[in-house]
């Protein structure tokens, strides 16, 4: 079983997870964790199950300006050593729009968000979810949400619970 996790990251959350969600999956087979901006065609391509999470900006998924307005809100707060080392590259958006269309690969979408109603805080996994099924990919899951609180860290338990859901992922495609 081959697992490739791809993720954009601005203050390390959405990176912490995909690092856990990269861990779950390396205990039943290879797993990549790779940032958005070195997630190549070629390692999709030969991927069994392809994991992609990005942060929820303004409701839904980055855009260039919000990951350009969260790098500059860091620096104006003195914060800026909470920036993710690959928070300045490329985004989701701009990977998919170089992703090709694939057949069938199994895969899974989720976020990191403000702990609150959906309806209030936004889901970026929604989007990412629409453009995984865009491109051919066979969702094996609903779009999943891993929370942080006000202060941007993630709440206790979420770590833990996005290891549980790669497994769970998992069984879906190879029963244990």
């Amino acid at each position: 079983m081959r697992t490739v996790v791809v993720y954009e990251s601005m203050y390390g959350n959405t990176h912490a997870v995909a690092q856990h969600i990269g861990d779950a999956a390396g205990r039943r087979g290879e797993a990549t964790v790779i940032p958005v901006d070195q997630a190549t065609p070629e390692m999709i391509a030969g991927a069994d199950l392809v994991i992609v999470g990005g942060p929820t900006h303004m409701h839904g998924m980055s855009w260039s300006m919000t990951r350009k307005g969260a790098v500059t809100d860091a620096q104006k707060h003195d914060t800026s050593d909470d920036i993710d080392p690959d928070a300045e590259g490329p985004g989701l958006r701009d990977w998919f729009h170089d992703v090709a269309t694939v057949d069938g690969i199994a895969a899974a979408a989720f976020d990191t968000r403000l702990d609150g109603a959906p309806a209030l805080t936004g889901r970026a996994s929604k989007g990412i979810s629409r453009r995984l099924h865009h491109h051919g990919f066979d969702e094996i899951a609903a779009p999943e949400s891993f929370l942080v609180d006000k202060e941007n860290h993630l709440r206790p338990g979420e770590a833990e619970r996005a290891g549980q859901w790669c497994d769970d992922l998992l069984g879906r495609i190879v029963p244990t």
